[in-house]
């Protein structure tokens, strides 16, 4: 046995309640290497760049499946190792698009000994959640060439809402008819400061008023909710009818990834999450994945189903995420290349970029040094990282808004010259915080302070890029309404086209920054920056380039 990973000490903010329950049992995902290593990767950039041939040629599940495959002797190995601990056949199987093994009803005894681990009982000191993980664990030497990571093991931290519910409305201003940008009726504010963040004031903010869904046969909407959340058709319906009211029979499938539905008790997240996208988008159909919180990977609950589905909505929004360095870093690699085979399938993926700026409190690390701290999975390259805006006319950054460099994942090429020309104006600021190399984050931003949204029949007042990353999701799913309606492809993995042919179609925010680790933070400047990224989305403008194939849309 070799250790594959370990912490030194209990991971901050938990505390260990001593060994679980004798007999209780765990789902163990193993991660197998794949035989072509790198065939993923190239088919994703391949399918996702407007300049290769291959671009929108999205895979089916069975292609994604082989090429993810591991080699025969990985399978036979690890087969031979389970046997060998006298786990069943039968309680094996072969997970999330062929990359995974998953092994069901593990005793933790077992797993202890298949693991060389000390499996014990965890709970958080905030949120009193109680898991069961082991501090390390290893493997036999010749599996560590065919096994990428094991889990539920060493990664502690639960997907975390990316919202803020304010504690009172303050500073909103009154509302007067108005037109919006096309001249049909809006609702506008009185004020250029700020305002309730409502489906009129975002369809004309975004200019997407004019437009009409049509492709309801063909485009889907995903949104994830984790923690046990679902939404309330009852809030939605209430929502719809104050904010939409052409939209007052909206509705929504609900997908329970192992857990339950009790529409008197909904999540307040779930509620803002679903409002949001439904008041954006109506009458495209919606999907709710409800995934409970447990003692097993919510993340990796909820990819093993919709992987196994043959068709998947062209436009996910989850609003969750953690500080990156509290996982395992082969772990958020595995879970990253898990993210990259919906983008291969043709599924634009969007993921919340913090709402504590460059990090929460002093941001020390294990060690004693400080450095800022960005979430995952919005660091991983192969999603579409969203960050937060406010005011408008213009548009600022919201100073919650997450954002900063990945740790763990290099900067993707795509992303080269935009993030090389922020960094050359940042200088030696902030030098040794953050790194240089690493992927940059947020892609693009929308509102994200003053959300108002309906829970348990009231109204009641959100803000956060869980907020802002809805929003976006709504607009990306009008775009793939609009394609499909011609035809034509949808579009998948967004970041290479965004970062190209996409750029002219977004606003760029140039002022506000996001403070946090006891310094100011970054700035929004011109062109990309880690606070808001590309900037906000121009519905018009972006319908425009991706209908002529152009990068000059009119002025």
């Amino acid at each position: 046995m070799r250790p594959k990973h370990s912490w030194k000490t209990i991971p901050e903010n938990w505390e260990c309640l001593g060994l679980s329950t004798p007999g209780t049992m765990i789902d163990l995902y193993i991660a197998l290497k794949p035989y072509r290593e790198n065939a993923l990767v190239d088919a994703l950039n391949e399918v996702s760049d407007p300049g290769h041939p291959r671009y929108g040629a999205h895979l089916s599940r069975e292609q994604v499946a082989d090429i993810v495959a591991p080699h025969p002797d990985t399978v036979q190995l690890v087969h031979s190792w389970l046997e060998h601990h006298r786990v069943t056949s039968s309680s094996v199987s072969v997970t999330h698009g062929g990359s995974f093994l998953t092994v069901t009803g593990v005793s933790v005894s077992k797993a202890n000994d298949l693991l060389g681990a000390s499996y014990q009982l965890y709970t958080h000191t905030k949120t009193n959640e109680t898991i069961i993980r082991t501090l390390g664990y290893s493997l036999p030497v010749v599996l560590h060439g065919h096994v990428q990571t094991v889990a539920p093991t060493t990664f502690f931290s639960s997907p975390v809402t990316q919202w803020l519910t304010p504690l009172k409305r303050s500073d909103v201003a009154a509302v007067r008819p108005g037109k919006s940008p096309s001249g049909r009726p809006v609702t506008m504010p009185l004020n250029r400061r700020t305002t309730d963040v409502t489906p009129a004031f975002l369809r004309w903010l975004y200019s997407t008023f004019a437009y009409v869904p049509s492709a309801m046969d063909r485009n889907v909407v995903g949104v994830t909710g984790y923690s046990g959340e679902y939404p309330s058709p009852a809030d939605l319906n209430s929502y719809m009818r104050k904010y939409r009211p052409d939209g007052t029979d909206a509705t929504f499938t609900l997908a329970l990834v192992g857990g339950g539905f009790d529409p008197n008790n909904p999540g307040r997240e779930a509620n803002v999450n679903l409002q949001l996208t439904e008041g954006m988008t109506y009458p495209t159909p919606h999907i709710f994945y409800s995934t409970p919180s447990s003692n097993g990977d919510s993340y990796l609950a909820w990819l093993g189903y919709v992987l196994s589905q043959e068709y998947l909505p062209q436009t996910i929004s989850t609003s969750y995420g953690a500080i990156e360095r509290l996982y395992p870093m082969e772990y958020a690699s595995q879970l990253c290349l898990l993210f990259a085979q919906l983008g291969a399938r043709g599924a634009s993926v969007l993921f919340a970029s913090g709402d504590s700026g460059v990090g929460e409190g002093g941001c020390e690390t294990n060690d004693g040094t400080v450095r800022f701290a960005p979430l995952f999975p919005a660091t991983c390259p192969y999603v579409t990282a969203v960050g937060g805006t406010t005011s408008f006319m213009p548009e600022v950054a919201a100073s919650l808004s997450g954002g900063g460099f990945s740790e763990y994942f290099l900067r993707p090429p795509y992303q080269q010259q935009a993030v090389s020309t922020f960094l050359n104006d940042l200088g030696g600021q902030y030098y040794g915080l953050y790194n240089p190399v690493g992927r940059g984050i947020p892609d693009i931003a929308a509102q994200a302070m003053t959300i108002p949204f309906f829970y348990k029949g009231q109204e009641t007042y959100g803000k956060g890029t869980g907020c802002s990353t809805p929003i976006v999701a709504g607009i990306i799913s009008l775009l793939n309404d609009h394609r499909l309606s011609q035809g034509k492809h949808p579009l998948g993995f967004l970041n290479p086209w965004l970062y190209d042919g996409g750029l002219k179609g977004f606003n760029d925010i140039v002022s506000g920054s996001n403070p946090g680790c006891n310094t100011d933070g970054f700035s929004a400047i011109v062109g990309w920056d880690p606070v808001t990224g590309l900037g906000t989305p121009d519905f018009e403008q972006l319908m425009y380039i991706l209908d002529l194939g152009s990068s000059n849309p009119p002025e």
